[in-house]
């Protein structure tokens, strides 16, 4: 991912709204990729953000490369608990960390619905073996 000329600030350095931009495109990919998020009229439920949290540990600029790593930390009945880094191309130290809760919704009702297999097969394939730290 590339950061944007508008994801500046007039400190000179990403605002922090430009990194949960950035999560939450990284966030989308996975459920896209594992038909449990339908863009185009889509019947399923949908992840809101229930809570999110960040933390900034160096500045990034534009233009500069970025990669974000993602995680699933916790599975929930109708909740997943999203961690992610962003950090600056080749750097092993996260520029910044952080997560949010996904609370899945039915569309129509806007009420919390169990999550679905394809949530639940993307989501394991995303949790850490058991013992990793995250």
């Amino acid at each position: 991912m590339e950061t944007r000329w508008r994801d500046m600030d007039i400190y000179g350095h990403m605002n922090n709204v430009s990194y949960m931009e950035c999560f939450d495109s990284a966030v989308n990919r996975p459920l896209i990729a594992a038909g449990a998020l339908d863009l185009a009229g889509g019947t399923g439920p949908i992840g809101i953000v229930a809570q999110q949290w960040m933390h900034y540990f160096a500045e990034v600029t534009y233009p500069e490369r970025v990669e974000v790593g993602l995680r699933i930390v916790r599975i929930g009945s109708s909740s997943l608990t999203w961690s992610f880094a962003l950090f600056r191309e080749g750097a092993d130290t996260a520029a910044a960390q952080g997560g949010y809760v996904h609370v899945y919704i039915d569309r129509t009702t806007r009420r919390p619905v169990p999550l679905t297999p394809a949530h639940l097969e993307m989501a394991h394939g995303l949790t850490p073996p058991s013992g990793a730290t995250i």
